[in-house]
């Protein structure tokens, strides 16, 4: 995880509660982003994704708490989107929200690990004989066949950062 994603994996362990109440979730957005999604734009205990692009594209950032709302929204997209996705790719779960409270201890939390448990667990699920569709984080998958099995990756540039994940980025095959 370290070595592909850059993703810490010492740490705070990256847990959290299910919020229980449509109430409590939407209190949740209001104290991280000051304003809080309606039913429509939430699915169960899961924010879509959607409403989170739409506020991050429509926040002025004027000041240092634009600044940090902007960065948590940016934060659970990704989340939602690459460490954390579900099937559907539509919303991410609100138990990360109150990871987010503190802005200078995001970075204590050992994403990698969860991340990597994660996958683990997606790809068990996936490996049933009646599993039509694979989740999860699939990037760092393909990062490590890529690395793994040379043959299948398109060929590497120079990393330009310490994740190996960069050695592919931007990447044109000379057809």
């Amino acid at each position: 995880m370290a070595l592909i994603l850059g993703l810490p994996t010492d740490g705070l362990p990256v847990t959290g509660m299910t919020m229980s109440s449509f109430e409590a979730l939407q209190a949740e957005c209001l104290d991280q982003f000051g304003v809080a999604p309606c039913k429509k734009e939430c699915r169960g205990c899961c924010i879509k994704l959607t409403w989170l692009r739409d506020l991050k594209e429509n926040l002025q950032l004027t000041d240092e708490i634009s600044i940090r709302r902007y960065v948590k929204c940016h934060i659970m997209l990704l989340i939602g989107m690459i460490l954390f996705g579900d099937k559907s790719g539509a919303a991410v779960h609100s138990k990360f929200l109150p990871l987010l409270r503190d802005f200078g201890s995001i970075g204590q939390y050992s994403w990698g690990s969860a991340c990597l448990a994660h996958l683990y667990r997606v790809l068990c699920r996936a490996s049933r004989f009646n599993c039509k569709k694979i989740d999860g984080p699939l990037t760092l998958l393909l990062g490590w066949a890529w690395i793994r099995l040379p043959y299948l990756s398109p060929l590497p540039r120079k990393p330009r950062s310490f994740s190996l994940a960069n050695r592919w980025r931007n990447w044109k095959r000379d057809d």
